[in-house]
């Protein structure tokens, strides 16, 4: 498959160099210039505990970037989205598609600029994180699902996850791409908490005194989906089902299993947590203004999430430091 990476970070990054090296045609595009020309000078390198290897690739900024592409993998955070989908439209083929391997909702905000019918959904799940420019690290496995935002069995669909097959070998199709995106704005709820301190995935979801706060940042996501229509799914041991039923003993070995599948990864922390304490610089949060003003709509509760987004924020701003006390500050008040 000819596939061009837009945003060559962690995710872009690793996906690419594995499919790269299975012998697809793979460019990739970045915005930071030191990144793209490491790539141009040294290659590519993945490093982790799942496999280390460096390929040889092009790499481009998007002023250097030229000709139409089939197929777009848009990899950028997910506050770049809107930004990174006008910038890559004119490079797109008139019959070709962006797939979302992002956080967040954003096949809704690509399908607005470059049309439904060329906008593919995708949900992905594994670790990793960028390091430096050309290294990336790849921390652990994790879920890759490929579908139609319509839910249609498409060929160019199976043929992503095909291709996709490449990089993990379970790689899957779904008709429902929506519910996978709703489970992880769900569990990345529990993420941006657990970020507000400096513990690691694993610690953060096995403490037992923080863990009704945990537990409820994922319900006020699938309560909203649940007053929307939509059931969100789950993957790596999350059952959002479990969650929204309100099932302790079943919420709990949830929670278990998830710390489980955390303890595997050579990534403990989340981007999150990563951007807030490493990298200085704004987090994925954005994603979630779309949930709150359906909750105003709807008149779903979403006061805790509400109150850890405030505090991202003054994260990162500077006005807070990222500590165990923000979780006795919302334990005060919601537990």
């Amino acid at each position: 498959m000819n596939l061009l990476i837009w945003g060559a970070g962690a995710i872009g990054g690793t996906v690419g160099a594995f499919l790269h090296r299975a012998g697809h045609d793979v460019a990739f595009v970045d915005v930071a210039p030191d990144h793209v020309a490491a790539i141009n000078d040294k290659g590519l390198r993945i490093s982790g505990p799942i496999d280390e290897f460096r390929v040889d690739a092009r790499a481009f900024t998007p002023q250097q970037l030229a000709g139409r592409h089939q197929t777009i993998l848009l990899c950028t955070k997910s506050q770049h989205t809107r930004a990174a989908a006008e910038t890559l439209a004119p490079f797109l083929a008139d019959d070709g598609c962006v797939v979302s391997l992002q956080n967040g909702l954003n096949e809704l905000a690509i399908a607005e600029i470059v049309g439904r019918q060329r906008t593919v959904g995708a949900f992905v799940n594994f670790s990793a994180d960028y390091h430096a420019p050309g290294e990336v690290l790849f921390g652990g496995r994790g879920a890759v699902v490929i579908g139609e935002m319509d839910g249609a069995d498409s060929q160019r669909a199976r043929a992503l996850v095909e291709a996709l097959a490449d990089f993990d070998p379970d790689a899957q199709f779904t008709d429902k791409i929506f519910g996978y995106l709703w489970g992880k704005e769900a569990y990345g709820a529990m993420l941006f908490v657990s970020a507000l301190t400096h513990q690691s995935i694993a610690d953060a979801l096995s403490s037992a005194r923080f863990r009704p706060l945990y537990i409820r940042a994922a319900q006020e996501i699938v309560w909203l989906a649940d007053k929307l229509g939509i059931t969100p799914l789950g993957f790596n041991g999350f059952e959002p089902a479990l969650f929204l039923a309100d099932d302790q003993p079943g919420i709990a070995r949830s929670l278990d299993a998830l710390v489980a599948f955390n303890k595997l990864s050579a990534k403990t922390h989340s981007g999150i947590w990563r951007d807030l304490a490493v990298r200085k610089r704004a987090t994925e949060v954005s994603m979630y203004a779309p949930l709150l003003a359906q909750a105003e709509v709807t008149g779903v509760d979403l006061s805790l999430t509400r109150r850890w987004i405030a505090m991202i924020g003054e994260i990162e701003r500077g006005a807070r430091e990222q500590s165990l006390k923000n979780l006795e500050d919302l334990r005060a008040d919601f537990v």
